[in-house]
């Protein structure tokens, strides 16, 4: 299945609105116009990126966790880095079909510890952030199929059949 990437527009409708709007607390997120130039372009192209056409980031796991370690490392806003890192790697993933259940907090933690890391520790860092993605990913998309039957069989238990009294 191929991953979906996620434009500026994105960034700023979803992403950059939802961080605003959830997750603001004491730190407001300056207007999106307020970021530095070209940063956060390079941070949702780095991904998926490819060197003597061979790809350096495999995969849906492997890509969020760049997008998300960009996002957070080279602070493309004057603000609100964190935030709007944690609501972007969201939006990527529900673009592709999957979601991280987490808390707001979690979420929030799991941002922090990562913009606290040395940037020597890349590799340590991706990995953690790959760990946490694999941990709480869930599919947003239902099996119908395994709904109907669970919905059946709530239906038809201790259901009184013809006759039987």
């Amino acid at each position: 299945m191929r991953t979906h990437g996620i434009s500026i527009a994105e960034v700023e409708f979803t992403a950059y609105s939802l961080a605003k709007k959830f997750m603001t607390w004491d730190e407001p997120i300056p207007p999106f116009g307020h970021r530095f130039p070209n940063v956060l372009e390079s941070c949702l192209k780095a991904p998926f990126q490819t060197f003597k056409h061979k790809v350096l980031y495999h995969g849906l796991i492997e890509k969020g966790a760049f997008l998300f370690y960009q996002m957070v490392k080279n602070r493309p806003f004057e603000n609100g880095n964190k935030r709007i890192a944690v609501m972007t790697l969201l939006t990527f993933l529900y673009k592709n079909g999957k979601w991280l259940r987490m808390e707001n907090d979690e979420l929030y933690r799991f941002a922090v510890k990562v913009a606290r890391s040395n940037p020597t520790d890349r590799g340590r860092t991706m990995e953690y952030i790959r760990n946490v993605i694999k941990v709480f990913l869930v599919n947003l998309y239902i099996d119908h199929r395994a709904q109907l039957r669970r919905r059946a069989r709530y239906i038809y238990q201790d259901y009184p059949r013809a006759g039987s009294r």
